[in-house]
């Protein structure tokens, strides 16, 4: 089975957490917006882990795996590159803007960082923080300038978002018996977000003063994740996790834009897993995995904006369309050398929205679904490590239009992204 080398004492994994929690500005969108694996060991196999001991950053997927991954600390940081374009076409009936907009922010770096203990030869005790987000975009251009003339609303530049999300997970896991491993971590969340240009969009607000260029709104929340791992021989092991729906406090200051007065709750995940050694090449690790992501429950999310009516704001108000999402994650594990580990793998998620509710996810064209990743690490002595990977988002687009009168105008979203991830761990 695949193993990993030892990681640092507390007051150097004290300081990799609070770098992570303090200079986290997570902007990834690569399955929505949640991030197709949250550290560098997972991003090289597109993601998958939750059927491994990738390392303890594994733990933030599936929290059984901490009795696995032993004393260890880590920190990573992930520099990503996202291409986000739309282009709305002419239409003589259409009221926006015709033109292409690309997104003008194009780099980010995110950290994360993590430690787990060992309690006892049973149970240890870690904790992570991670990075996600997706919903971060500047367009030069603003589409809705024409009704914004028209009315005497304005529409101001930059037209976007961002949407910037950290999680603090405090890990728990307990070897049951040597082929059966179960976690749990509560999950603290923090949550901020702001909107430029939106200013037409408050003619249909029930809270016009809460839509637009109110700087950062903060929300705060809790949840929980849990995980099992199962190895039921040598050759065979089995994880599953489940990370619950994250209810936060409303984004007081952008009530008249999200569903149910700026509530904006962090969608549950689940994932189930496994992974192969094979006897005659028990270098190879063969893995493969199934996520779903519940969009389809938050409301500010999965409501349809296919008809933006003057209701933004309520309960039933229009939001980006989203509907659940199923990843499948196929990635191999070699054991190159005692020092060399090479990884790689791809994913595929489905489409998410509807060709008519392109409009209101020019804000957030998170459209790829294909993912290919490689990856490496290198064992430098026998508590030092360090990874690296490289992720491919494929370019993907969708289009369609609006039914809102006058909003008719045939758009197209479009998107793809590069990634470079690096980590530095120590176990002890």
């Amino acid at each position: 089975m695949y193993k990993r080398p030892r990681h640092g004492n507390a007051a150097r994994t004290t300081a990799v957490l609070c770098l992570a929690g303090l200079g986290a500005t997570p902007a990834l969108a690569t399955n929505g917006y949640f991030a197709n694996g949250f550290d560098t060991i997972s991003k090289g196999m597109a993601g998958a882990g939750v059927a491994m001991d990738g390392g303890v950053m594994g733990i933030a997927t599936n929290p059984a795996l901490g009795t696995q991954v032993g004393n260890e600390a880590a920190f990573c940081l992930t520099y990503f590159s996202p291409d986000r374009s739309f282009d709305i076409g002419e239409d003589p009936t259409g009221f926006l803007v015709p033109g292409k907009e690309t997104s003008s922010n194009k780099s980010f770096v995110i950290p994360c960082g993590g430690a787990n203990f060992m309690l006892n030869d049973r149970s240890s005790l870690g904790f992570v923080v991670v990075g996600n987000g997706g919903m971060n975009t500047e367009y030069d251009g603003n589409p809705f300038a024409g009704i914004g003339q028209f009315y005497g609303t304005g529409a101001k530049t930059p037209y976007g978002v961002n949407l910037e999300q950290l999680f603090i997970g405090l890990n728990y896991a307990y070897e049951v018996n040597p082929q059966l491993s179960v976690g749990i971590a509560p999950i603290y969340a923090v949550q901020r977000f702001s909107a430029t240009g939106l200013q037409p969009f408050t003619l249909f607000s029930t809270d016009p003063g809460n839509v637009t260029d109110n700087d950062d709104s903060w929300s705060r929340g809790w949840g929980y994740n849990l995980g099992v791992h199962i190895t039921p021989n040598a050759q065979w092991s089995i994880g599953a996790a489940y990370r619950s729906r994250i209810y936060m406090s409303e984004f007081d200051r952008y009530s008249g834009l999200f569903a149910e007065q700026g509530d904006f709750d962090i969608p549950a995940t689940a994932v189930i897993g496994a992974a192969f050694t094979p006897a005659s090449a028990p270098r190879w690790t063969i893995t493969g995995e199934y996520q779903r992501i519940f969009y389809g429950d938050i409301n500010a999310i999965a409501n349809s904006g296919s008809e933006i009516t003057p209701t933004l704001g309520d309960d039933d108000g229009p939001g980006f369309g989203w509907k659940d999402m199923d990843i499948v994650r196929l990635a191999a594990n070699y054991e190159a050398t005692d020092q060399w580990t090479i990884r790689g793998g791809v994913s595929h998620a489905t489409e998410f929205i509807d060709d008519d509710q392109v409009l209101f996810n020019t804000l957030a064209p998170a459209t790829p679904q294909w993912h290919a990743s490689i990856g490496a690490t290198y064992d430098i002595n026998s508590n030092w490590s360090v990874s690296g990977s490289y992720t491919h988002a494929f370019d993907n687009d969708v289009s369609g239009r609006n039914k809102t009168p006058s909003l008719t105008n045939p758009v197209t979203l479009d998107m793809y992204q590069n990634e470079l991830s690096l980590a530095m761990s120590y176990k002890w």
